[in-house]
């Protein structure tokens, strides 16, 4: 196995522990060098991919290991933005602890808000 075919089993790993919260096996890899902002093909972080599974203990653990809160997929969408889509309150909050702006992205978690009439999400 080349190196190249060895860190895409490595990351597609990493990929499917952040859908899954699989908070201690994925901080592995990212104390063993995987870049804690590493990103899918269309540019979902793993903190994305965490807080769009709604694994606010993941999303808290990968901010805390130096996640870009406020970084956008390929779509402008934010990490914040996916949490309030899903209606996932306790990313929400852990996003917001961590300094997320509800204004970031296009649309903005702010826009989705008003857009499914959200009550639980007040930046």
């Amino acid at each position: 196995m080349s190196d190249d075919e060895e860190f895409r089993t490595i990351a597609e790993a990493a990929f499917d522990l952040a859908r899954a919260g699989e908070t201690d096996r994925l901080l592995a890899f990212v104390a063993a060098g995987l870049p804690v902002d590493l990103a899918t093909g269309s540019g979902d972080t793993l903190l994305m991919l965490a807080a769009y599974h709604g694994h606010a203990g993941t999303v808290r653990a990968l901010v805390a290991a130096g996640a870009g809160v406020d970084r956008c997929n390929d779509r402008q969408q934010s990490p914040l933005a996916g949490a309030v889509f899903k209606n996932s309150e306790d990313v929400v909050a852990a996003l917001l602890e961590a300094g997320a702006d509800p204004d970031a992205g296009t649309p903005s978690a702010r826009q989705i808000a008003a857009m499914f009439d959200r009550d639980t999400f007040n930046p």
